[in-house]
């Protein structure tokens, strides 16, 4: 099977599926390139209001597909993960990691950019540019910190080694451990309960949890508030006792 990243949309739920079996969903130059693309075109669909980041079969990513890392590539490749891991962070719509096997490297950066992230029992995190003698990006630093804190930070990077998903919850890496089995319902589950909720609640809330907000955006999520019916089509739904239907799109 040739390296790919599969995009499938299933209702309200975009699945970006990282498929390259032979090196445990690695991710090629080509892939790392191509992720950007794929979630321009996700935003952009008004029928998708979540996103899911996965691997294909028993594992979610090795990382950097190695054989990038030469001298003459090695650039190229590390500039667009942290491209590609920008683009996922700032995807407009609540996004969701679904993690079994490995997720490592590259894998765990693409996850960390995620909102949110839900592993399979036996599930394993690392990040790894320790073993190869790469500084880590400083934004992908950044996100790790502001994620596990710095302790737990500094140990994965300094020392490169994994932990598992038991140890990955408890430091706030991931937001909930199933079995295996289970993990894939448990997933859409929580997207159709993401894809019920207010947009616009959503939207404002990444925007303001992913760091400083100035003057002019505060001003602007106070107009789409005002303006988009949202809170008195909540409000109303609550008293009528049934499911509210939030038009915002952004």
């Amino acid at each position: 099977m040739e390296p790919a990243l599969r995009l499938d949309v299933d209702g309200t739920t975009a699945t970006v599926r990282i498929a390259h079996p032979a090196k445990r969903n690695a991710m090629t130059t080509d892939m790392w390139r191509r992720l950007p693309e794929l979630l321009r075109r996700c935003a952009a669909d008004p029928a998708v209001r979540v996103l899911v980041l996965t691997g294909e079969g028993d594992t979610f990513c090795a990382g950097a597909d190695i054989s990038a890392l030469t001298a003459d590539g090695g650039r190229e490749s590390r500039d667009l993960a942290v491209a590609a891991e920008e683009a996922l962070a700032a995807f407009p719509k609540p996004t969701i990691a679904a993690v079994r096997g490995h997720c490592v490297g590259g894998g765990c950066q693409l996850a960390a950019a995620c909102d949110l992230r839900f592993a399979a029992e036996g599930a394993s995190f690392g990040i790894t540019p320790a073993r190869l003698g790469i500084v880590y990006a400083a934004s992908s630093t950044r996100r790790l910190v502001d994620l596990v804190g710095p302790a737990t930070a500094k140990y994965l990077l300094f020392s490169a080694e994994l932990i598992d998903a038991e140890r990955a919850l408890r430091t706030g890496l991931v937001d909930e451990v199933w079995p295996a089995q289970e993990l894939d319902g448990r997933v859409a589950e929580f997207a159709r309960t993401l894809a019920s909720r207010s947009q616009l609640t959503q939207a404002a809330a990444k925007e303001f949890a992913a760091g400083p907000v100035d003057a002019d955006r505060l001003a602007y999520w106070a107009g789409q508030a005002h303006g988009s019916g949202d809170g008195t089509e909540g409000v109303a739904a609550f008293l009528e006792r049934r499911t509210p239907r939030f038009e915002w799109t952004g």
